[in-house]
């Protein structure tokens, strides 16, 4: 055999170790009972509109009246408080500088959500006012990209609830958390194409958009931004595996019919109009 026939025979083996390696990684977790979470639609930070806001109780209160499933951001305060909050910083919903690690609960109250008389609520209050409504909680990794104390605390909160429920996390450390400590919960990695997402390195954004971290959450579920779907990472773990799907977020009746060809659930917003 010439040295082109042995360049050719080692390059080759490369390629199949490296797509075997792919395989490895992006494996989720082996199928278990998720029918309890088909079909449905889950109201992205509730039913939030102009007047509104995100995250808020009204929020809640008005997508359990209207019988849509949650879906809800948990964060942790300075003090340990767990509530309901999406963005690190205080900013966009609030007008504050800062993170909202660094604030106590009480200092928190002192904040409005975009200017209404809405604050921003604790996991508790919340809890109780769903009762029993189906939720899906993500556990954000602003205070950490393992935090245990965060997860414990979730965890022992959603113990008790009423409804089904289970958890997602960009993180896959918080993810992995529920698999060795509480792997009988339905557990989700969310993901989509990092490039639009800043604060990462490109390496990591790479292995979050592909799905590269699924060896460590083993997730039960794939949370997926639904216009990001042609990321070979996410489209092979789709075809070799057939994961449950969730779709996030389509905004409006046409963006939610077109997650329907790809997903089996969809996280949504409502347009102003109520399409």
């Amino acid at each position: 055999m010439n040295s082109v026939g042995v360049v050719f025979i080692i390059l080759a083996g490369i390629l199949v170790l490296m797509m075997l390696a792919l395989v490895f990684l992006i494996k989720p977790n082996k199928r278990r009972d998720v029918s309890r979470f088909y079909g449905k639609r889950y109201a992205h930070r509730g039913l939030h509109d102009a007047q509104i806001p995100e995250n808020s109780k009204t929020a809640f209160r008005r997508a359990k009246e209207q019988g849509y499933g949650v879906e809800l951001d948990v964060q942790m305060t300075k003090d340990g408080q767990l509530v309901v909050f999406h963005d690190g910083t205080l900013k966009r919903m609030c007008g504050a500088e800062g993170y909202l690690r660094d604030y106590t609960y009480e200092e928190l109250q002192s904040l409005s959500l975009k200017g209404t008389e809405e604050k921003i609520p604790r996991f508790d209050e919340v809890l109780d006012i769903l009762e029993d409504v189906d939720l899906i909680c993500e556990i954000k990794s602003d205070n950490g990209i393992k935090n245990d104390n965060i997860c414990k605390k979730t965890y022992e909160r959603l113990a008790n609830y009423k409804g089904n429920w289970c958890m997602e996390s960009f993180s896959p450390l918080l993810v992995e958390w529920f698999r060795a400590h509480h792997p009988e919960v339905i557990r989700g990695q969310l993901s989509c194409d990092m490039k639009k997402e800043p604060g990462q390195t490109t390496i990591v954004n790479f292995a979050l958009t592909h799905l590269l971290a699924n060896f460590i959450s083993r997730p039960d579920f794939i949370a997926y931004r639904f216009t990001d779907t042609r990321k070979f990472g996410y489209w092979l773990c789709k075809r070799l595996y057939r994961p449950f799907c969730i779709a996030w977020t389509a905004r409006g009746t046409n963006e939610i019919k077109a997650a329907e060809q790809e997903f089996e659930t969809i996280i949504f917003e409502r347009e102003k109009s109520g399409n």
